[in-house]
């Protein structure tokens, strides 16, 4: 399309200036700040929460296997053991009695973050929310699928430090994607790529044409002098001339 067929197809936009593009809720926003803002993250969201939950299936899988009912095995001597133990409670085995409350609540973190991928423009708030997606999901899986029924699964915990609760790569996940956040938030860095206290974006407001000089305004040009009328004023007439 011609430019002068977009200023015939919009009369009130002049020619030039910044087409509105549709944002990620519904809003307006001009080409430049779209391409401020770059693209989405999705993939990158969707990547972090893959890797995540994958090596958090992986490990409990191993842990199962090789882990239950067996003597724990110590990595550090006492300050660090592998030890499989079943949680029905919150992370770091908080909550024994409210499986079920639990289970809605990783379900619902599950749906906000997925909504909340529309408006995401930010690298490190896509790493952090996809490592609170990916624990989310690991953890919702045991609750799931695990004895002893759906909705009241045992979470499958295996690292075991010294004077401190067994915890798994799920509530690992979740516990730097949270302090991720916290460290994002204080440094103003909004998911949508914006900083807090920014001012939007104005687009450019187009130069206004020079008006042009109706044809009755126009200068006139000067009449000529009559003959007999002397052009210096306060001379009376006749007298311009010598008399012959």
């Amino acid at each position: 399309m011609t430019e002068a067929e977009r200023t015939i197809d919009r009369p009130d936009r002049h020619p030039g200036a910044e087409e509105p593009v549709p944002g990620a809720a519904g809003e307006t926003v001009t080409d430049g700040a779209a391409k401020r803002r770059g693209r989405r993250r999705i993939g990158v969201l969707a990547t972090v929460a893959s890797l995540a939950f994958v090596l958090d299936l992986i490990s409990k899988i191993i842990v199962v296997e090789w882990l239950e009912r067996r003597a724990p095995v110590e990595v550090i001597g006492e300050w660090l053991r592998l030890e499989a133990v079943r949680n029905s409670g919150a992370a770091f085995g908080m909550g024994q009695a409210l499986t079920v409350v639990f289970t809605c609540i990783a379900a619902a973190v599950i749906v906000v973050i997925i909504r909340l991928a529309r408006k995401l423009y930010s690298v490190p708030w896509a790493i952090a929310l996809g490592l609170l997606l990916g624990g989310a999901m690991g953890n919702l899986a045991d609750r799931i699928f695990r004895a002893p029924g759906v909705g009241k699964g045992a979470v499958v915990d295996f690292i075991a430090p010294k004077y401190f609760a067994v915890f798994n790569l799920a509530d690992s996940a979740i516990v730097c994607g949270g302090i991720l956040i916290v460290l994002l938030s204080f440094r103003g860095l909004d998911p949508d790529g914006t900083r807090h206290g920014d001012e939007p974006e104005q687009p450019e407001q187009p130069e206004q044409p020079e008006q042009q000089e109706r044809p009755g305004e126009q200068e006139r040009p000067e009449r000529p002098a009559e003959p007999g009328r002397s052009g210096e004023p306060g001379e009376e007439p006749g007298k311009g001339t010598d008399a012959r």
